[in-house]
């Protein structure tokens, strides 16, 4: 039973790795593939709309 239960676990952990880096190597695949000179557009329209924003939190 012990048995059962560790290849449960194992396949278990498999399953769900491989279902959470799924997503990532994805995206990363489609960024080289596409993306070409586009691959950082969303980070620097991002970085454009938060220019003169005020900081939050932390010490001063």
């Amino acid at each position: 039973m012990a048995g059962y239960f560790l290849d449960f676990v194992i396949v278990a952990a498999l399953i769900v790795g491989g279902t959470a880096l799924m997503g990532n190597i994805s995206r990363t695949m489609g960024e080289r593939l596409f993306g070409r000179n586009k691959r950082r557009a969303h980070i620097e329209a991002s970085r454009h709309i938060q220019q003169g924003w005020n900081a939050v939190g932390g010490k001063k």
